[in-house]
Formats: C-alpha cells, structure tokens, sequence
C-alpha cells in the first residue's frame, strides 16, 4: 500500500525509526513472509510507478500507482503455478516489459524465461520472446533480456535473442540461423528487426543507452561444440563498424578484462581488471587508442560492479562492500545528493538510486540499515522534496529488530576473519543459545542489512554469526583461495572457528550451539558436522550439497567440473555424504523439489546415507518449489520447524 507522502522538510524533523517497541505476535508468519514490494520501476515521466507484491504460494501481481497519490491500480497477476514475475520495466509512458519464469517439473526440472509486453491498463499482452515452432532443432528455454529501453523512442527496445537453427526436411523456407544476436523490437505491433546477427558462441552485448552496441563478447569455443571459459571481447569506434579486439575474460579465475558499462559521453568503457589480485575499475577508450585509466580501487576489497541510473543506464559510480554496501560515485551530481540524503536520513545508511525519469529530473530512492528491511522514496530535484512511497516490510514497521555488529575473530592459525554478530534485542549478551550461519556461494560473502532469516532466529532469542570464510568472493584472490569446494578445508576451518570463538567469548552457551546454512552454506553446515562432530549440537541444511561426485555430475561438463570441484582425495573428504558414519549431531534438512541451483538428489541422498548409518535426520521435501523456496507460507513453516528442531535438539 502507499504511504503518505512526506515533504523533506519532514522527514528532517523526523528520520524514520525502524527499532520500536514491540515484538512481533508470530515471528515464523512475519519474517518468512515474502517482501511486500519484490521489483519497483518508476515512469519515464517520473509520474507512476509500477511493483510487483506477492501472493498466495509462488504467484505475484503487478500494480501501478501514481506518485502523488491515489489507489494503487492492478495490472495482471499469475499464479506461480509454474509462472511466476521476476520484475517489469517500463518502455513507454503506458507500456511495460515484464519477465515471466517458469520451472518446468521432471527428473531433472528446467527453468524458462519468457519477456512479455502488457499495457499499464492490462491490454494489448504480447510476447516479446522467439515464437517457438516444430521446426526448430531444439527448444530454447532463455526468452531473452532487455538490454536497451531505447529512451528516444516510444515502445521499442532492444533484446538478445538465441536464434535457433530449423530442419529442412520438407521445406525451402526453413532458417539456417543460429546461435546469440541482438533484435530490436516494437513492443505494440512486434515488428522486428535483427539489429546483431547471430553469432556462434556469442556471449554478451554492451550497449550506449541509446541503441548503438558498442561492445561484444564470443566464447572461445573448447571443442565438441561447447563453449569455454575465454571470452573475447571486441569493440568498435562510433565511426566505424570494424569490430576491435578489447581484451579477454577467464570466467573461471576471473582474469583478464570485464566489461560492465558504456559511458556514451565518455566513449569509454567501464571493465572490471584486477590490481595487485583484487578487482578494481578502469575506464578504456573505445575512439581506437584503447587509453585505459583507473577509475577506483580498494586496498582491502574488490569492486563489484557499477552503479547505474536513468533510462539509458548511465554509469555513474563503482560498487564495493567493505562492513557495508558503498558506491563512490564519480558522478559529481549524484555524489553530492547521496551526502545529502544520508544526513537526512541517518538511520538508512544503505541508499540507492534505484530508477529516474528520463530526464534524471525525479528519482526513485531506496534506503534500509540493518534493522530496516527498506523503504522507496521519490525524490524530485527541481522542489528538493524526498517524498516516500511505500515500505518493503510493512509488517515490521513496529517490530523491535536485532542490530547487526560487524567484526572479526581469530582463526586457527592467526588470520582476522571478518563477520557480522546479532544478538537479540532484549539485551541479553552471554550464555545465549548461538547460531553459526555460513553464507551461500560460495563464491558469495555476507553484507550488512537486514537479513529475515538472522532476524527471526535473534527474534527467538539466538546469537548469529555470519562468517566471511576464506572461499568468500569480495576480499580479492589470496582470499578466495580455489574456492570452497576446492579449498574447502579452509573455509570450513573458518566456519568452525567461528563456533568456537562464540563459545570463547562467552557469548554462547557450548551445549546450545547450533549451525545453520542454505546452498553452499548447507553443506558448510554439514561438513563442519563431520570435521568436528563435537562442536554443533544441531545442524539445519537448507538446499545443501552433500556430495562433491554428485556435484560435479550436476555441473556436467567434466571440464568445468574439475576446475570448480577438482579431483583428489579431497573430493571423498569433503563429502558430508561420504562421511555419515561420523555424525553426532542430529539433521535436519529442507529442499525444493525443482530445484536448479543443487539437485534435490543431494538431500535424498545425505538422508539415506545418515538412516543407513543410524543418525538421527529429519527431511523435508517441499513440493513445486526451487531453490528459493519463494513461498510465504513454506518459508514460516521451514522457520517453525528449525526453531523447534535447534530447542529440541539443544535440550531447551
């Protein structure tokens, strides 16, 4: 629902306060809950906004509001059953692109993804992605991405497209073509024209924001027809169509040149090289002379990526995360107005220019902290006024959350491993029940934020820590180490010594520890499990992998397997599945049925191996769900259940 809108000069006389007086009735129903607001996207106007809200299971609306006000307006909904609404955009004043994503069930469930085009009153759906028809090789189950809005126009955009090759038995007119090119496409008639031809082992296209591709990206092709881990990438001058070598990508050890953005201004690219083996941003001329310049860098950790703004994606300042998320902007304007806004609102120090108008004239601002799951403002320049919209959460505008501390602690041998410590909000700071959470990935690291999952089991009482073991991706090379499936005995070491230091510090109680991990955190969970069995008390693994073998099967180029898993005795080792025998603590496991990201084979196989061993485990299979387990009702069941496990098990 829509908020008041607030002047700015209210908002200076009263900055929003997140951590009020009261605790929610049913924590599991408020902090499994899915976010009220799942994707935002403001007008070319500045005028509407269009959002996405859950409902029932899976399924999600989309409705559209004026930002001065009025009743929200809705648009079309689905089910979720199996489509679901990853977000919209706007591509015209009254027209939007939306993408629809399906998991199709079987032995091995696939995903596809299909870009739909509706008007902001419902009508005139059209399906923006590659008709699919019985000639064709195989079935294509990518439907595409937007990577122009093409602010000039009125409704058209451009989009990737993978051209897939016909048979030619019984016809002349069957097409020949195949492989990843770029088309530009009226969203009203869906009159098309092939703007990038389509490029065997093609990868990835830049463009200008406003419709000139500028840069291109191919696959080093590895033999068999399959596509490596070298990207190439080419560029041309604006006055020229020559295509010019730019540099090359490893995509495994992420060596070599990674484009992020076109500044059209400039006529420059912004990519991602690493100095001194952390990631830092550079700037390369795109008029033939290929100047490169650095643009920022950070001695303690890696750049992420570029922030954005605008219809036409306009580069405007680089991403990193050291305690928390930060962008130092090298767009003067918007660096002065983020100051601004964060002495305006001091209690939301994580602030984003999520999307403007076309004229960057009103902004639509996200802010949240740790104990604020967040809130969208609009912010006009011309008047200066910070209007807000809407909260992302709602339902715990009145909860009293538990802050979350960055820190670090000591390793077994010596190394400061950095972290984030929340401790409930009653105050109470030692011999409390703990969690140790390791972070999914793993080529992944922990931010400081609102977390719901920290925040329901502080909200039950429990100390969490969330360990940035080494095998986390951010800190730069001599971190991430070969990654935590290769080096998994470092990061585990890590996982582990993160318990212990709970213990030390006399934070935890020794006989109420317990770990708690989802995807790669859940095998973090139960390889730490089998490492130290003494250590936990209780182990929750949400998605786990279980088994490096069955891993490397599900990756399925043997290639790729090996770079990402390796061979060796460390496989067997490192497989918490391999390993049943030596559990002393008991299981609890959680797993969608069609998931993506890891088999649920690796569940049903670590349950079978600990019953076959006489362990205590509980499973849990959950139905027409993924990896995400996007599912209100399902996320407030699983948290039940892993609170009621961790007492029980913990002897509380």
């Amino acid at each position: 629902m829509l908020r008041k809108l607030l002047p700015l000069a209210a908002l200076l006389a009263s900055s929003p306060v997140a951590v009020l007086a009261q605790v929610p009735a049913d924590p599991a129903t408020v902090f499994g809950a899915r976010p009220s607001v799942e994707d935002i996207s403001l007008s070319p106007d500045g005028s509407q906004i269009v959002y996405v809200v859950p409902r029932t299971g899976q399924g999600s609306a989309i409705y559209s509001a004026r930002v001065d006000g009025g009743e929200p307006r809705p648009i079309t909904s689905v089910d979720g059953n199996p489509e679901r609404l990853n977000g919209c955009v706007w591509v015209a004043s009254d027209r939007l692109a939306c993408q629809v994503y399906a998991v199709q069930p079987g032995a091995s469930p696939i995903g596809a993804s299909r870009l739909v085009a509706i008007n902001v009153d419902g009508g005139n759906v059209r399906s923006l992605s590659q008709l699919e028809n019985l000639r064709q090789r195989y079935t294509t189950t990518y439907g595409g991405a937007l990577l122009d809005l093409l602010p000039d126009e009125d409704g058209s955009v451009l989009m990737d497209r993978n051209f897939v090759e016909e048979a030619t038995i019984g016809t002349r007119l069957a097409s020949d073509k195949w492989g990843y090119g770029v088309v530009k496409i009226d969203t009203r008639s869906l009159k098309t024209r092939t703007v990038e031809g389509p490029i065997r082992y093609g990868a990835e296209f830049l463009t200008d924001g406003r419709g000139d591709i500028r840069v291109m990206g191919i696959r080093a092709p590895a033999g068999a027809g399959a596509s490596g881990q070298i990207i190439r990438y080419s560029y041309h001058t604006k006055s020229s169509d020559k295509w010019l070598p730019l540099g090359e990508l490893d995509v495994i050890t992420e060596e070599g040149v990674n484009p992020q953005a076109i500044d059209r201004q400039l006529d420059a690219v912004y990519v991602l090289k690493k100095l001194n083996g952390r990631k830092a941003l550079y700037r390369i001329a795109l008029d033939g002379s290929r100047r490169e310049e650095l643009v920022f860098a950070h001695p303690q950790v890696d750049v992420d990526g570029v922030a954005r703004i605008g219809r036409s994606r306009r580069p405007v300042g680089a991403l990193f995360s050291t305690d928390k998320h930060q962008v130092e902007y090298f767009d003067p304007e918007l660096k002065r107005l983020a100051a601004s806004l964060a002495k305006v609102m001091p209690n939301l120090p994580l602030i984003r220019f999520a999307d403007s108008s076309v004229d960057e004239s009103k902004l639509l601002v996200y802010a949240g902290s740790d104990v604020d799951p967040g809130r969208y403002f609009v912010f006009e320049k011309g008047s200066k006024q910070l209007n807000e919209l809407m909260l992302v959460r709602p339902e715990l505008e009145n909860a009293t959350l538990a802050p979350m501390q960055a820190i670090s602690f000591k390793a077994a041998d010596g190394t400061s491993i950095p972290a984030y410590l929340t401790l409930p909000a009653t105050g109470a700071r030692k011999g409390l029940p703990a969690i140790v959470m390791p972070h999914g990935g793993p080529s992944a690291r922990d931010e400081w934020g609102f977390d719901w999952l920290v925040q329901y089991y502080a909200a039950r009482g429990y100390a969490v820590l969330q360990p940035n073991y080494r095998g986390s991706s951010g800190y730069g090379d001599a971190w991430f180490q070969e990654n935590g499936f290769r080096s998994w005995k470092a990061a585990i070491g890590d996982v582990l010594d993160a318990g212990r230091w709970l213990v030390s510090e006399g934070i935890a109680d020794p006989a109420k520890l317990g770990i708690v991990g989802w995807s790669y955190g859940g095998y973090a969970a139960l390889q730490s499990a089998v490492t130290d069995p003494d250590l936990f008390k209780a182990v929750v693994a949400i998605a786990p992998v279980t088994d490096l073998d069955l891993l490397k099967q599900e990756i399925g180029s043997t290639t790729w397997a090996d770079k990402i898993v390796g061979t060796g005795a460390h496989v067997h080792e490192g497989s918490p599945a391999q390993l049943a025998g030596q559990f002393k603590a008991p299981v609890l496991m959680f797993h969608g049925e069609r998931d993506l990201n890891v088999s649920v084979t690796e569940s049903r196989f670590m349950a079978g191996k600990l019953k076959s061993a006489g362990k205590r485990v509980d499973y849990v299979e959950f139905p027409k769900l993924d990896h995400y387990l996007e599912d209100s009702r399902v996320r407030a069941d699983m948290l039940r259940r892993s609170d009621a496990f961790l007492r029980s098990s913990m002897g509380m």
